[in-house]
């Protein structure tokens, strides 16, 4: 049977100052930037998730942290998640109990996973003159930690990285940014 939940997921890959982990298992970084047009086109514009973390607090609950967006997989909590100037920045803990999450903090640290993604359903948006999508109210659902983001531009940075793979991620996103120019 499909079930089509009208759930909606967007990906980020991010900086050195975007995501990090420690060794105790805590994590932080931006789930979603504004104003950066990701592969599909859309822009999340600033404040599209405000009403939704305005209700999920009035109601008590919490935005879900997952595994690839699997609701099967949760991986730990997320204990902030709000709006700033950059965009959604998110603060939370692997759950070391876990098996998934000591796996998940593990890639993050070998450089291998690299990306977080919001699971949302659209409440509002509108057309820019480019016909990309402005995403201006959002209904949060979930971040997940994954592997394949959809804002190739931004980089993970992780606490301890090593010069040798900032270096290969720098020129990794080099090359990604001349693939991308050239196909315009």
């Amino acid at each position: 049977m499909d079930l089509d939940t009208g759930l909606e997921c967007k990906f980020a890959r991010f900086d050195d100052a975007a995501l990090s982990v420690s060794g105790d298992s805590l994590i932080e970084g931006y789930a979603s930037f504004f104003g950066d047009a990701d592969q599909g086109g859309d822009i999340v514009t600033k404040g599209a998730y405000a009403a939704s973390l305005t209700r999920l607090a009035t109601e008590g609950r919490q935005v879900k942290m997952l595994w690839q967006h699997d609701p099967a997989q949760p991986i730990g909590i997320w204990d902030e998640v709000r709006e700033d100037e950059r965009g959604l920045f998110v603060k939370g803990r692997l759950l070391d109990s876990v098996a998934r999450a000591r796996e998940a903090a593990a890639l993050i640290e070998a450089g291998a996973i690299d990306g977080l993604s919001i699971g949302y359903r659209t409440v509002k948006a509108t057309k820019n003159d480019k016909g990309q999508r402005l995403l201006t109210e959002l209904e949060l659902w979930e971040v997940s930690l994954v592997t394949f983001p959809m804002l190739p531009s931004a980089r993970v940075g992780v606490k301890g990285d090593s010069l040798d793979g900032r270096m290969l991620r720098e020129l990794a996103a080099a090359f990604e940014d001349a693939r991308q120019e050239m196909a315009q």
